[in-house]
């Protein structure tokens, strides 16, 4: 029996105790901005955040998962969440949009631990999130004006 806090809310899961995070809250729970990429922790699309950092959750097992969980649906409660998502929607960042939870997860991590990054930073900071369509110039100037 897993017992998770996932946007504020308590759940208690009936699920083994090494299976990914990412399904237990894409399939057990049923909350789907949260997305499957690699499996392999090395694309982005599945970021979460754990008490307020950026984890991949395709390879957190669910007895790691210990803490407050934030996916996507719940970022916009987060004044920087907030932000974010505007100069996402100004600046016309998403093309496909599959990476996109991704992406404002990791990158409100980052605007949390620094609030005015300069562009070496955001780069390094967001080098493990991929986006299929390139809009990595965008992405930078939605964090800049964030």
């Amino acid at each position: 029996m897993a017992s998770l806090n996932i946007n504020g809310k308590e759940y208690q899961l009936d699920v083994p105790d090494q299976m990914p995070l990412l399904w237990v809250i894409r399939d057990v729970i049923g909350l789907k901005g949260t997305k499957f990429g690699c499996g392999k922790a090395q694309c982005g699309a599945c970021t979460v955040h754990l008490d307020g950092v950026a984890i991949r959750s395709c390879t957190t097992p669910v007895s790691g998962a210990i803490g407050e969980i934030t996916t996507i649906e719940a970022i916009g409660s987060d004044p920087i969440g907030q932000r974010l998502q505007k100069a996402w929607l100004d600046l016309g960042v998403p093309q496909c949009g599959f990476c996109q939870s991704g992406q404002i997860m990791n990158a409100v991590s980052l605007l949390r631990q620094n609030p005015v990054p300069g562009r070496d930073e955001i780069i390094h900071a967001m080098s493990g999130n991929l986006c299929r369509c390139g809009t990595y110039n965008r992405i930078i100037a939605a964090i800049q004006r964030a």
